[in-house]
């Protein structure tokens, strides 16, 4: 089970030994807090997982990427995970090492390509035959050698919201198996490239090993393929998305993960192995921290409008994602099945829905459990709402490592 750091003092919600209520009086709400040691419990879990093999944990910057929070993870001994060039900046200046850096994703712009490989980063998850070519003319350019892999598409049901289900042969992510063994040929004769490594990430939020045992299989069959034609690699890349626990779900450990995968990829043992989680590293070690604005009652239904919005986590308005909401003072109130809501001008904003949870007075704090991933790193400014402010905590102290944006943050670069 991935950690989480927040759990009752008697009628107090606590984030390891820093009372919520403290920091949101004063750090003002919404307001997202993460927890240091659950973050590094977290990733250092991943690290026995893999210890005896050669492997690289690359953190999933998408799923939170706070300068804070990355800087952490590299401290730790993480690698990084990114799919733009933005993120690219980050992790370079969270100080991760660039040969500790995969840049997966399937739309690179060539400048992309280009910072990335002036920066000299491990490899390119390479996802299609013209980002192949397109990369190909980028590093001819520079005058260098770009390292890839390809992602292959497994064609395994991931058993996730087919949101963030990446392995059907439908999805956008990816090369069919037998395209990319003609990719891999092609890259094989090109003087501008090197292959180094075969990758695949069938979906995130996955609660069962059974699909990535699946994808490994093919993977092995994929992996003999290579060898017999001739290419040998260093790397291989089987992705993320271990899920955590939002309502009640048990997903596997990071060491049952690995152990149902290892076994089919024995054969390939000399491989330097890559994980990308990001859920299951930060989800757990975050929450949004809302007040309580009104309590609104009709013939209907009942209403608890709080402070926190869809720009602030847009998670359930957007697929229907499911996160506990706790009282950050636990007074043993009364319960009501009510709609958690936030104050933006769409019927779809909403914390929750129907949900039976203690009666909230004006004034008080809720804290929206699990929000460490795809939480802030999905926020906007819609309705011209300032984002949050983010806080990390270790042990009773706290930094804020964002600032709560301003009236002015919200038109800075904007021209009449």
């Amino acid at each position: 089970m991935s950690e989480s750091a927040f759990h009752y003092r008697g009628e107090d919600l606590f984030v390891e030994d820093a009372s919520l209520a403290s920091l949101a009086d004063s750090l003002g709400t919404p307001l997202y807090v993460y927890s240091a040691k659950a973050i590094r419990a977290n990733l250092e879990a991943y690290e026995a997982a893999l210890a005896n093999y050669p492997h690289l944990v690359a953190y999933s910057v998408k799923a939170a990427s706070n300068l804070a929070v990355l800087s952490l993870i590299q401290k730790a001994g993480g690698g990084a995970d990114i799919v733009s060039g933005g993120e690219l900046f980050r992790a370079l200046k969270a100080g991760f090492d660039p040969r500790k850096i995969v840049f997966s994703g399937v739309g690179k712009s060539a400048q992309e390509m280009a910072e990335a490989l002036k920066a000299g980063i491990l490899m390119f998850n390479v996802e299609s035959a013209p980002e192949l070519m397109a990369l190909s003319a980028v590093a001819k350019e520079l005058g260098l050698v770009a390292p890839v892999a390809f992602r292959v598409n497994p064609d395994v049901d991931p058993q996730t919201h087919p949101y963030i289900a990446t392995g059907f042969r439908e999805s956008k992510f990816g090369a069919p198996m037998e395209e990319s063994f003609e990719l891999y040929l092609k890259a094989k004769a090109d003087p501008n490239l090197s292959v180094v490594g075969l990758d695949c990430h069938i979906g995130s939020q996955l609660t069962s090993a059974s699909p990535i045992k699946a994808a490994a299989e093919r993977l092995a069959a994929l992996l003999g393929r290579l060898k017999a034609a001739g290419i040998e690699l260093k790397c291989l890349d089987v992705g993320g998305g271990l899920g955590i626990d939002y309502k009640g779900e048990k997903p596997p450990t990071p060491l049952e993960w690995v152990a149902a995968f290892v076994p089919v990829l024995k054969e390939f043992s000399g491989l330097t192995l890559i994980l990308e989680p990001g859920r299951s590293i930060v989800g757990p070690a975050g929450a949004l921290v809302v007040r309580v604005l009104y309590d609104k009652a009709t013939p209907y239904k009942r209403f608890v409008i709080v402070d926190g919005a869809m720009n602030d986590l847009i998670r359930p308005s957007l697929y229907g994602a499911h996160h506990a909401i706790k009282p950050v003072r636990d007074l043993k109130r009364p319960q009501a099945q009510v709609d958690v809501v936030g104050p933006v001008c769409e019927s779809g904003d909403f914390l929750a829905q129907g949900r039976l949870m203690p009666l909230a007075e004006p004034g008080e704090l809720l804290a929206v459990l699990g929000a460490g991933a795809y939480g802030f790193s999905m926020s906007s400014n819609y309705n011209s709402r300032p984002r949050a402010a983010e806080a990390l905590v270790e042990g009773s102290a706290f930094r804020v490592v964002r600032a709560r944006e301003t009236l002015e943050d919200l038109i800075r670069g904007e021209t009449v």
